[in-house]
C-alpha cells in the first residue's frame, strides 16, 4: 500500500518525506498561488482555476481571496458554496461541503493530524480523517475544524470555535471546544426581520 492509500484509509502515512505526496501537494500550492494573484474581478478565471484545483465542484460557488489547500482533489463543494478570505483546507482526507455552505474568513478545515508520540512525529507520519459539512451551515469567523468532524445540516458554528466532535443537526454550536448551545427554532427566522416605517 502506498503513502496515498495509507491516508485514504485512515493510517498512519508519511506526509514529510513521499516524493509523491510532496509533488502533489506543490502543484496544488502553484495553482492556488496563481488563483490568488489574479485580480478579484476576474471571476470567470477565478472560476475556471477553481475547477481545476478541487476535485468536486457545483455550478454556482465563490472562494474569496486568498484560499490554500494541500492537494485540492480531495475537495468536494455543493450548490451555492461560499468561502470568504483566508479559507485553508488541509485535505490529507476527502473535505465535502453540502449546498448552501457560508463559511466566514480566516477558517480552517484540518483532515491532518500528528501522532502524540515525538518518534512517529519525527518520521514524518501523520494521519488524516474525513470532514463532513452538511447542507445550509454558517460557519463563523476563524472557526477551526478538526480531522474526523461531522456537521449536521442547518447548523451554526459560532466565531472561534474549534471544532473537535460531530454537530448535530439544527444547532447554533460555539466555543472550545465548541459544544451545542442549543437548537435552532422558528423564532430565530424572525429574529432579524424589520418592519418597514
Amino acid at each position: 500500500m502506498n503513502e496515498k492509500q495509507k491516508a485514504a484509509n485512515g493510517l498512519l502515512y508519511d506526509a514529510n518525506y513521499d516524493p509523491v505526496l510532496i509533488e502533489e501537494r506543490n502543484q496544488c500550492k502553484a495553482l492556488c498561488y496563481e488563483y490568488n494573484q489574479l485580480p478579484p474581478f476576474h471571476l470567470e478565471k477565478r472560476k475556471e482555476l477553481i475547477r481545476i484545483i478541487i476535485g468536486k465542484t457545483a455550478g454556482s460557488f465563490l472562494i474569496e481571496q486568498p484560499f490554500m489547500c494541500d492537494y485540492g482533489y480531495n475537495i468536494e463543494i455543493g450548490e451555492n458554496f461560499y468561502a470568504n478570505h483566508n479559507c485553508i483546507i488541509l485535505d490529507g482526507a476527502k473535505v465535502t461541503f453540502g449546498d448552501n455552505v457560508f463559511i466566514a474568513p480566516n477558517c480552517g478545515f484540518y483532515t491532518a493530524g500528528h501522532p502524540l508520540d515525538a518518534g512517529q512525529r519525527n518520521q514524518g507520519l501523520e494521519y488524516a480523517y474525513p470532514i463532513h459539512v452538511g447542507n445550509n451551515v454558517w460557519i463563523g469567523a476563524q472557526v477551526a475544524v478538526l480531522p474526523g468532524v461531522t456537521i449536521g445540516d442547518n447548523s451554526v458554528i459560532g466565531a472561534g470555535s474549534v471544532v473537535t466532535k460531530d454537530i448535530p443537526p439544527g444547532v447554533i454550536a460555539a466555543g472550545n471546544p465548541c459544544r451545542v448551545i442549543r437548537e435552532i427554532t422558528e423564532d430565530d427566522s424572525k429574529k432579524y426581520w424589520r418592519e418597514e416605517s
